[in-house]
């Protein structure tokens, strides 16, 4: 078998590896897919809209917060703030996930950075921890089931939103904290993970009770970040990796 051949065989393992991974994400982030769309025909968005807006933001909790605020006439460039607050923790992402993807062309990093969400960059996280390659094949496997499905039950929801239940009433709404909090367990073994966590949710939990939403999502990412600076590997018992 030759070289190439060898390659392609490995590029579609991994890609189909990645698939298998995306899976939890695509069933726990379906409910709010189609609750976007259905949100956004109710707040004056064409189904055409409310795709566009999926494909092109591919961001659930800045996609809600836009909604919102489109609803309220609110002044454009408060909203593009509003939206920058929420999505700020990308930025850490990105400088995170960099070091990881390197090796690769500027365009796949180009598109591997568009398609970056928190359980993306979780699991390429833990797979560079291990030790792995986080390849382009993979990565895609990873990320491009959720975005398709994101887009497809962002539309289906815009069309069909009347019929959807309550998601609130059937509980349906927890499934992606569940899995967030699965995520976040997933880096207990890491140096400061007890401090880090518990200060970022305590800021969050003050933040949202007194500033508000969007904002204490990025409050309690930057709570936690500072204290991770502040304090010494060490200080968890824990011996930090090189």
């Amino acid at each position: 078998m030759s070289a190439e051949a060898i390659s392609e065989n490995c590029a579609k393992s991994d890609f189909w590896q990645g698939v298998r991974l995306s899976l939890p994400v695509v069933v726990a982030a379906a409910p709010f897919g189609l609750l976007f769309g259905a949100l956004a025909v109710d707040n004056g968005f064409s189904v055409l809209e409310a795709l566009l807006m999926s494909a092109m933001v591919f961001g659930g909790a800045s996609q809600m917060v836009g909604i919102e605020l489109f609803g309220q006439h609110v002044a454009p460039w408060l909203i593009v703030l509003s939206i920058f607050a929420v999505n700020f923790r990308h930025v850490l992402y990105s400088a995170g996930i960099g070091r990881r993807i390197a090796h690769w062309p500027p365009v796949q990093q180009a598109v591997g950075y568009f398609l970056l969400t928190d359980p993306q960059f979780a699991v390429a996280e833990r797979k560079g921890e291990a030790g792995e390659t986080v390849g382009f094949a993979w990565y895609m496997g990873l990320g491009l089931p959720v975005y398709v499905f994101w887009v497809t039950e962002s539309a289906l929801g815009a069309v069909f939103g009347r019929l959807i239940p309550d998601t609130h009433a059937l509980g349906i709404d927890f499934l992606l904290p569940i899995y967030f909090l699965g995520l976040v367990m997933g880096f207990r073994k890491r140096p400061l993970w007890l401090p880090v966590v518990v200060a970022s949710a305590a800021a969050s939990i003050i933040a949202y009770k007194t500033v508000g939403s969007p904002w204490h999502v990025s409050i309690g990412a930057v709570a936690g970040v500072l204290l991770a600076v502040i304090l010494p590997p060490h200080h968890s018992g824990v011996e930090a990796r090189p």
